[in-house]
């Protein structure tokens, strides 16, 4: 049993992350602007699951649900930073604050949470924290540039974090789902058959999560890809984005 925290958990593959955490016997606090789907399953696990109204982009929101948290189930083993902002449009037609919009919710989110549990962590000398990414964050992608931005900016956080707490037993770790099925990439102009099921994604990935591998995937196959993404990156991402302007064309 882990005390697991996790910021953006109430919809999509971080909802389904917390239904298998709850089912593997974990205990569970979400952190979110919504908690209405938490709160139903907190109706059949009244003492493993704990919902919090919390906003990444404000630091004191996401102090007092690690502080409830911490009351509530002791100290955090694991801190997962799932909150997400995207968005779809060119850089041409992207203001700069939608940039900093989104660099707010995706990388400074990651940052105010890591920032908020280390010291505990430090002080009991264990626990792990785990952004999560995407392959877009890796490769690049087209219209989509302060989503990308923002997940190659937390792959940096958490290699520089890594290796800067090491000496405290706190490891680090990255989420990569694949593309999926959910409302935060409904802008992507992909067939929804294309898309992981957000279910199988979020129990693998819970499944997945005390790898030791710095990249955590919920499958071996999805594990393979992102190999081969970080070993051609620009290549895969001029790729993608071809594919999905022919499935545009179709649609």
């Amino acid at each position: 049993m882990a005390n697991i925290l996790i910021v953006g958990a109430n919809q999509g593959i971080g909802y389904y992350l917390v239904e298998r955490l709850l089912e593997l016997g974990n205990h569970v606090t979400v952190l979110d602007i919504q908690t209405d789907a938490v709160e139903a399953l907190k109706e059949k696990n009244q003492r493993t699951v704990l919902p919090v109204m919390a906003d990444a982009r404000n630091l004191s929101s996401i102090v007092n649900g690690v502080q409830q948290a911490i009351e509530y189930f002791g100290d955090i083993d694991v801190a997962i930073h799932n909150a997400c902002l995207c968005t779809f449009e060119s850089e041409y037609d992207t203001d700069i604050e939608v940039y900093q919009n989104v660099m707010d919710v995706n990388y400074f989110g990651a940052l105010r949470l890591a920032k908020t549990v280390l010291p505990n962590m430090r002080k009991v000398k264990k626990g792990r924290i785990i952004f999560t990414s995407s392959g877009v964050g890796v490769t690049g992608f087209s219209n989509i540039s302060p989503y990308a931005a923002s997940k190659g900016a937390i792959e940096s956080l958490a290699k520089c974090l890594e290796i800067e707490n090491e000496e405290y037993g706190i490891s680090f770790h990255l989420f990569h789902p694949p593309l999926t099925n959910t409302k935060a990439a409904s802008g992507i102009s992909v067939p929804k058959e294309f898309k992981a099921e957000a279910k199988k994604v979020g129990y693998g990935l819970a499944d997945h999560i005390w790898s030791k591998k710095f990249v955590i995937c919920h499958s071996a196959s999805q594990a393979a890809q992102m190999k081969f993404s970080y070993r051609h990156p620009l290549y895969i991402g001029k790729m993608m984005t071809k594919a999905a302007q022919r499935s545009a064309r179709v649609l």
